[in-house]
């Protein structure tokens, strides 16, 4: 990911009146060195899974990331056929972003809306909700609330479920 990739984000969310903090740190490749370097950060910590369907349809699920997911009972929690992890070059053609890097920011890049955005329930009843700003050395919190009117801006409804 380019230098300054967020910018463009963190001035989409000043035009939408989205309060967002965002705090640099060392690079978080996996859940495992962000708990590392987000300690200090308040709010939800969330693992974000960019997923391709057997029906070629694309889902990314959110979750705090203590929460386990199972692969293979997510598809009748969300009404998918089975699942895989999408690859790093569909992950760079339809999100624009590279691996370590996932975040539902980068439906952002989705204007063909190819992907579909599940979120867990719990998550979005917390007061404050991290992820990264499309680069994974910097993490950026908002509230679900703001996260919502973000994702209504680029057109995904997401599904809310309990995960």
């Amino acid at each position: 990911m380019t230098a300054d990739a967020e910018q463009p984000l963190l001035a989409l969310f000043g035009q939408l009146g989205i309060a967002a903090r965002t705090h640099a740190h060392a690079p978080a490749f996996t859940v495992e060195q962000g708990n590392a370097v987000w300690a200090e950060i308040p709010g939800i910590h969330c693992k974000n899974l960019f997923l391709k369907d057997a029906k070629a349809r694309l889902w990314l699920v959110v979750a705090p990331v203590e929460r386990r997911i199972d692969l293979k009972r997510l598809p009748e929690v969300i009404g998918s056929a089975r699942l895989s992890f999408g690859s790093a070059e569909l992950l760079g053609e339809v999100l624009g972003i590279a691996p370590g890097s996932v975040t539902p920011f980068a439906l952002i890049n989705d204007s063909a809306r190819r992907v579909s955005l599940v979120l867990d329930s719990w998550m979005m009843e917390q007061a404050l909700v991290n992820f990264h700003p499309l680069r994974n050395d910097m993490t950026t919190t908002v509230t679900p609330a703001d996260l919502r009117r973000f994702l209504a801006h680029t057109g995904h409804i997401p599904d809310v479920v309990s995960l």
